[in-house]
């Protein structure tokens, strides 16, 4: 019974060997292209949520190729700080022109009254 299983094991792995290697065919597959990732982030306009959802990175192995990974997401904080320095630069000015307009008349209000001054009704 033992020399039955044996056999029958070695005939199993063989026919799966086979099937795997395309059963002895001449036929050569084309080489892969490498994997790297052609920067697909844009580089005339700032990244968007699009270009994010769009991005794939290559696979390695043992996962994503940790250069690949550490380019994108150099790029996407250096664009995030600029983002973020711009947004600090814009608040700054608003609050600039909101302190700068305090001291004026609203433009609503109706000429001969005093800001503040409340209108009879």
């Amino acid at each position: 019974m033992f020399w039955f299983l044996a056999v029958a094991m070695v005939v199993v792995v063989a026919a799966v060997t086979l099937a795997v290697i395309g059963g002895g065919e001449s036929e050569v597959l084309p080489e892969a292209p490498p994997e790297h990732t052609v920067d697909q982030l844009p580089l005339t306009r700032p990244v968007g949520r699009a270009d994010i959802d769009a991005l794939r990175l290559p696979l390695a192995p043992r996962g994503y190729r940790m250069a690949e990974v550490d380019d994108v997401l150099g790029r996407l904080g250096a664009e995030l700080a600029e983002r973020d320095a711009r947004i600090a630069e814009l608040e700054t000015a608003l609050a600039g022109a909101r302190a700068g307009e305090s001291g004026r008349p609203d433009t609503f209000d109706e000429p001969g009254r005093e800001p503040g001054e409340e209108q009879d009704r």
